[in-house]
């Protein structure tokens, strides 16, 4: 579960994010799945945009999306979808010391 504030960080960063998956006429596929769990895993961070062809509703595609991956979702917006799943894996960048 996000924290108002970690949520809040990450709706600021995905603005800047594009669309890494199209979810259409024939919904969550098993490679529409696959692909979304690769690039969650690599990023972190991801977009993903439901067609108006897509049967389901966006916020039901998130809900389905997010229970399936493990993830969380950051929002839903519109026909766009922000979902976040950290990586324990991932190395994350170090900060060099402030004076």
């Amino acid at each position: 579960m996000l924290s108002p504030k970690r949520r809040a960080e990450l709706k600021h960063d995905a603005q800047s994010i594009e669309v890494v998956a199209h979810v259409g006429k024939f919904g969550i596929t098993e490679s529409v799945l696959e692909s979304v769990e690769k690039v969650l895993k690599a990023r972190e961070l991801i977009k993903i945009a439901v067609l108006e062809s897509c049967e389901a509703t966006t916020k039901e595609v998130a809900e389905s999306l997010s229970n399936t991956l493990k993830a969380d979702i950051v929002q839903v917006i519109g026909g766009k979808i922000v979902l976040y799943k950290i990586n324990p894996n991932k190395k994350k960048p170090t900060n060099p010391k402030k004076k």
